[in-house]
């Protein structure tokens, strides 16, 4: 099983056993989708999208479980560009366009935080996030050409690795040796 999200303004479930058409689309979005995520029990999946909402869905049942949504000072709703959740799927982690990341209780559908608004914080499009495969660590990347790190288990939330180009793909690896 795979899922997908579409300028459609729909996600779609395929079995990779059935070729040529979904075995289930989900409804709920009124802009195109750009970042869909399986949550870590398998049987639900997150999306980012244009509207500037975040949704859960259950594969199961095929509706929509919860909707994410943060009102912006400036009226402005800046698209979701990238969601991953933590491992036990309490939070889910939002990148946005205008360098927001928030971090959301997938339970409640509340701001925890938002990792961008510190002074830190990334001066253009948060373009990709991952997380560590242990949770400790999530790392951001922009079109402000920098990686940000932030580690849980220290005092300080950023960490910054400026590179220069765009950021388009963040990974984690599980574990690093350095030679």
């Amino acid at each position: 099983m795979f899922v997908s999200g579409s300028c459609d303004s729909t996600a779609r479930l395929w079995d990779s056993r059935v070729a040529s058409r979904a075995v289930r689309t989900f409804h709920g979005h009124e802009g195109d989708i750009n970042a869909v995520k399986f949550f870590p029990d398998g049987n639900r999946f997150g999306t980012g999208s244009d509207d500037g909402t975040c949704q859960l869905f259950d594969i199961r049942t095929g509706h929509q479980i919860q909707k994410y949504y943060q009102q912006h000072g400036d009226n402005e709703i800046p698209p979701v560009t990238s969601i991953s959740f933590s491992i036990s799927g309490r939070l889910m982690f939002a990148a946005y366009s205008n360098g927001d990341c928030y971090i959301w209780d997938t339970l409640l559908a509340n701001v925890v935080l938002n990792m961008g608004a510190g002074q830190d914080s990334h001066e253009g499009r948060i373009s990709c996030l991952g997380l560590s495969a242990d949770g400790s660590a999530l790392c951001t990347g922009s079109w402000d050409t920098n990686l940000k790190k932030s580690d849980y288990s220290s005092s300080s939330f950023w960490q910054i690795w400026a590179f220069g180009g765009d950021r388009t793909k963040v990974n984690i690896a599980k574990e690093t040796k350095i030679l």
